[in-house]
């Protein structure tokens, strides 16, 4: 990466560069005084006559401000320094699930581990009041120690604000953006619910449910084309989270999860394949046992998938039955 012209910056020696966007840089630094490692987020200097952008950077600050939880990037100051505005946030070591893909689809137990832990954040941001509006797994750093850490609020809304664009536009990332986002309409956090199931999809699958030839497409698909479901692309997947991917990413916000925590209580049901391991590395996800009769009805010789009803729901999501051999699959 480019190395910044300036090495240090009030009391940060710069390291070296993180990343870079549309409103500004992220550098790697080290406070001087302190000796801790952190990273600095920098305000682009020539956003003369771009006031939408600092006013985006300022609202992220108070946003990020306002959010404390282990598996979101904390935020530990915001000061001006040499005329420039810059946010200090904790350092994350690892790799983002973007990259993590690169070595192929990420075994199921792995998948549900990483997005039980994205949907445990965002079921604090959004009892906070703040919609992330760009959920995608280049914004979820993991950690070596397996922690997951949600990333960018930059574009993040809070109930106190209407919107931050004008009727008709947009703002995210397309392929993970919900169809009333990518109409511009009001999103709320089933919008960003949407997004962590397109993420799920893609790190089973290893590939996106929707990969048209141009931006229009991509939009156009969101809104009207059904996805080809998971267990088509993958068949070894298992039943119950192919049902809960197409449930989070329901066309209509009133058909999806209603909550981040309904969300995760779904996947706490979902069993990996027998034969498939999880990666080296990864932590022990829980599996509970205890589903209440409401939510999954067994019978001897045969298991009904569970019936996913969201809240706020009339209708159910259609069950499946599978005849199973008790004998090869083992009690669950």
């Amino acid at each position: 990466m480019s190395e910044p012209i300036n090495k240090r910056i009030g009391d940060y020696e710069i390291l070296n560069e993180l990343g870079a966007g549309g409103m500004g840089k992220v550098y790697k630094v080290r406070n001087v005084i302190s000796d801790r490692i952190e990273a600095m987020k920098i305000l682009l200097p020539d956003l003369v006559g771009r006031q939408e952008l600092a006013a985006r950077f300022l609202r992220e600050i108070k946003v990020l401000a306002a959010l404390d939880h282990p598996n979101i990037a904390a935020l530990r100051t915001a000061l001006t320094l040499d005329n420039q505005l810059v946010m200090v946030m904790e350092f994350v070591e690892g790799t983002t699930l973007t990259e993590r893909m690169q070595q192929g689809p990420i075994p199921v137990a792995d998948a549900v581990n990483y997005i039980s832990q994205v949907l445990d954040a965002l079921g604090y941001a959004h009892q906070q009041h703040v919609i992330h509006r760009d959920i995608k797994p280049a914004n979820m750093m993991l950690t070596p120690q397996g922690i997951v850490k949600l990333m960018d609020f930059g574009i993040a809304r809070s109930a106190s604000e209407s919107t931050l664009t004008s009727t008709g536009t947009t703002l995210g990332s397309l392929g993970y953006m919900s169809p009333e986002q990518v109409k511009g309409e009001t999103t709320d956090a089933r919008s960003d619910l949407y997004s962590v199931g397109i993420s799920l999809y893609e790190m089973v699958t290893g590939r996106r449910p929707f990969r048209e030839s141009s931006d229009y497409s991509i939009m156009a698909a969101q809104v009207n084309q059904p996805p080809t479901p998971p267990i088509e692309i993958k068949p070894g997947l298992p039943p119950e989270l192919n049902e809960i991917i197409l449930l989070a990413i329901a066309k209509s916000p009133a058909a999806r999860f209603q909550s981040a925590g309904a969300f995760k209580n779904a996947l706490s049901r979902v069993v990996p394949a027998a034969h498939e391991e999880p990666a080296a590395g990864s932590r022990t996800v829980t599996i509970r046992i205890d589903d209440p009769p409401d939510v999954c009805s067994r019978t001897q010789g045969e298991k009904k998938l569970p019936t996913l009803t969201p809240l706020g729901s009339a209708k159910p999501w259609p069950s499946r039955t599978h005849s199973r051999n008790p004998a090869k699959n083992g009690p669950r």
